[in-house]
């Protein structure tokens, strides 16, 4: 195997074994409404395998940031619609990440007066809000009986992507948001089904992803995982109870036969990331993590090895519209630029050159 070999993950034939990954970009405005900016910004990356969208709110209590795209309104489903159709006429396949930001957010955001977690704990640090930056308030404890409302929350967001024309949905359970807020006991320290032990943590991860299949088909669900990645407040400090719970979310998802489980590991030849692809029983993407920009030999090196079944690529697919192709002639790579990652304009978006153009 190489990474310009097609794969197949569920339903979705992919033209290569590279993947964008997602990646907040803030482009989407006060509405969430995908507009021109992203019409064009994910066109122009439809040579890789599969693009996985930016986080995308299924509700509004689950909003994180201002410019963040949402997939709960018409006019929403509507703005994907154009983003999906463009990269179909391109020749891509582009699924849509699901993402509930839980307590990383602030009610001048969620509108609803409140955020939520899975116990009633703030996040460390300070979260923008519209007149400046404040500190992560508590969050409150969801209530049991508030739970099957998030569930319904997510398979409802996936039923509108594919309304939208998504190939597929990856439900967001990484990088310390509400999902692996359940996850962890550093911010899950509830003593109920939730909670206390292994399977308790892993299983609104579990209801999730299965309402999700049984809303749009175990063929087109994935699910992004970011076990010890450790991150805002989201801390995996025991190993063993780190493995214990990942194992039990493996064994929860494993009889639904999901598409693929996207993982962020910084080890991903390592134990605990090829035990939850055993034990899932499905294909992985994988991402190395945010310190360095991952490069051709690295993905090139985990596809021929078999570590994992595609690599999914960060900075590598913002700062270089047509990767595929500069893999493949091993030309040099354009320079990504951190001060253009997040705003509201086409600047460091849609005007990286491509070979054509250089």
């Amino acid at each position: 195997m190489d990474i310009f070999e097609p794969l197949t993950l569920g339903r979705t034939r992919l033209a290569n074994r590279v993947a964008m990954a997602p990646l907040t970009r803030l482009r989407a405005g006060e509405d969430g409404v995908p507009g021109d900016l992203l019409v064009e910004h994910y066109q122009q990356r439809a040579g890789l395998g599969l693009i996985i969208t930016e986080g995308t709110y299924p509700v509004r209590e689950g909003r994180t940031w201002i410019g963040q795209p949402g997939i709960e309104t018409d006019a929403q489903v509507a703005g994907w619609k154009r983003v999906t159709d463009a990269v179909h006429a391109a020749g891509g396949r582009i699924a849509l990440q699901i993402m509930h930001g839980g307590r990383i957010s602030h009610p001048e955001i969620t509108g609803t007066g409140r955020v939520v977690s899975a116990s009633a704990l703030a996040a460390p640090g300070e979260v923008r809000i519209p007149s400046g930056k404040a500190d992560h308030p508590v969050a409150h404890a969801l209530e049991i009986d508030e739970l099957p409302d998030v569930v319904r929350g997510f398979a409802d967001a996936a039923r509108r992507a594919i309304e939208a024309g998504f190939d597929a949905v990856e439900v967001h359970g990484a990088n310390g948001y509400l999902i692996q807020q359940f996850l962890a006991p550093s911010s899950n320290q509830r003593d109920d089904a939730y909670g206390r032990t292994p399977e308790g943590r892993a299983r609104l991860a579990i209801e999730v992803v299965t309402a999700v299949a049984e809303a749009v088909g175990a063929d087109r669900t994935g699910i992004r995982l970011s076990p010890e990645h450790n991150i805002q407040g989201v801390v995996d400090s025991d190993p063993a109870e780190t493995a214990a719970t990942y194992a039990a979310l493996a064994a929860g998802i494993a009889p639904l036969g999901i598409a693929f489980v996207d993982i962020l590991h910084a080890d991903l030849r390592g134990e605990l990331v090829q035990a939850i692809r055993r034990d899932s029983g499905t294909l992985v993407i994988g991402n190395s993590g945010f310190s360095s920009q991952t490069t051709r030999d690295e993905a090139s090196a985990l596809i021929t090895e078999g570590v994992v079944d595609a690599v999914a690529v960060g900075r590598a697919a913002i700062a270089n519209p047509d990767l595929i192709e500069r893999w493949r002639h091993d030309a040099e790579e354009n320079t990504p630029n951190p001060g253009t990652f997040y705003g509201p304009t086409g600047e460091g978006y849609i005007d990286y050159p491509t070979l054509a153009r250089v």
